[in-house]
């Protein structure tokens, strides 16, 4: 009979980005990942974490880990707009 074997699994960490919800199991991604994870070019975006008691998000640069928080709530910020 075999030993039971105690395997870790990596913790579900629940976040939004741009009010959408996510999961991951891995809570540390680059900027750049998270914001292509949301469907959106880091050449045109960058991400910012909305944190309590701060009245700026931080934000991020594309190369920048970013340790995920369950519950963390993110945005995406356009770089630039292109002006009529």
């Amino acid at each position: 009979m075999a030993e039971p074997t105690d395997i870790k699994r990596p913790k579900a960490v629940k976040f939004t980005i741009d009010g959408r919800a996510y999961v991951t199991s891995d809570d540390k991604q680059t900027a750049s990942e998270l914001l292509r994870l949301a469907g959106l070019d880091p050449s045109g975006y960058d991400l910012a974490e909305l944190r309590e008691g701060q009245a700026k998000p931080k934000r991020f640069e594309d190369d920048d880990t970013v340790h995920i928080k369950d519950g963390a709530r993110f945005i995406s910020i356009r770089q630039r707009a292109e002006v009529a």
